[in-house]
């Protein structure tokens, strides 16, 4: 029977951020805290190889990041990004952790949850932003695609913010369907339903401050009609949970039972599709309701997994 494997990696909690910051080392502890008693298949995130990065991101940038690691402290790369002595080793470890979840979901079935930080889906090309160093969620998806030979990879995004990176990254790809809920307006201020892909293949879907779950639950209905006539072969969920209300980041008013019923929905399309799934953690910044929220998206994975 097939399982839903847990990768995660102690370097999660190394990745140091100024005192206040949202983007804190506790959401680590938090994810898995909330995790501990369910009875997931657990195993270590592997460093990503650079070969996987390069897949998305330049040399020139991975070595700038290299370059600009601190030895002690912290650097600001932009207003709220910052680069901590185990930063990039964390977020390599979180690309590492979805490139074998990958690995293993398209050769065994099942599906898996990534619990790393720092998140992935603002990293641009060659831009750290938004707490984002590297694109986690598009270098798995390049991962499917030029490594194991995919044709049809879906990356289905719900974190409150749009996934402005994973949206620059696979722009031009005709085989990555990007699909996109966020509160408009709101950081990164991209993310307009314009926005289509260089080949039509993504969907941005932008919701008012102060909408409920009830017109998410829609829009993803709308969203996954439109990731169903891709016909994925895979798809990999950027899981961030900043869209409940009591997150501070934001203005939207989900709950657990939205983020339980659009993960069912997701899982149920995927099934559908007969493709495998994996999801990576990104946003969410009040620790409570980042955990609840997390643990209710794990527990769909558990009951869904094939």
């Amino acid at each position: 029977m097939a399982r839903t494997i847990l990768y995660t990696h102690a370097s999660g909690a190394g990745h140091q951020t100024p005192d206040g910051h949202a983007e804190q080392v506790a959401r680590h502890q938090a994810v898995l805290d909330a995790l501990a008693d369910l009875d997931l298949d657990r195993r270590q995130a592997p460093l990503g190889a650079d070969a996987d990065v390069l897949r998305c991101h330049p040399a020139s940038y991975l070595q700038e990041l290299r370059e600009r690691t601190p030895r002690h402290g912290t650097v600001m790369l932009d207003a709220d990004t910052f680069l901590s002595p185990g930063g990039l080793t964390a977020a390599l470890h979180a690309v590492g952790g979805a490139c074998a979840a990958v690995d293993v979901v398209l050769q065994d079935g099942g599906n898996a949850f990534v619990a790393m930080r720092p998140p992935g889906h603002h990293a641009e090309t060659e831009t750290a932003m938004g707490f984002c160093l590297l694109g986690t969620a598009a270098i798995a998806a390049r991962r499917a695609l030029d490594h194991h030979g995919l044709d049809r990879v879906a990356v289905l995004d719900f974190d409150v913010h749009h996934g402005n990176g994973t949206q620059d990254l696979l722009w031009n790809d005709a085989r990555a369907f990007f699909a996109s809920s966020h509160q408009m307006p709101l950081y990164p201020g991209t993310g307009a339903a314009s926005e289509t892909g260089a080949h039509g293949q993504m969907v941005n879907a932008p919701l008012p401050p102060e909408s409920d779950g009830a017109l998410a639950r829609a829009v993803w209905d709308d969203i996954l009609a439109q990731a169903r006539a891709h016909d994925p072969q895979l798809v990999i969920i950027s899981a961030g949970f900043d869209a409940h209300a009591a997150d501070p980041l934001a203005q939207l008013n989900w709950d657990e039972d939205d983020f339980t019923a659009i993960t069912r929905a997701i899982c149920d399309m995927a099934a559908a599709c007969g493709a495998p799934v994996v999801s990576c953690l990104e946003g969410g910044y009040d620790l409570d309701a980042l955990g609840r929220a997390a643990r209710a998206h794990v527990q769909v994975l558990m009951e869904t997994a094939e």
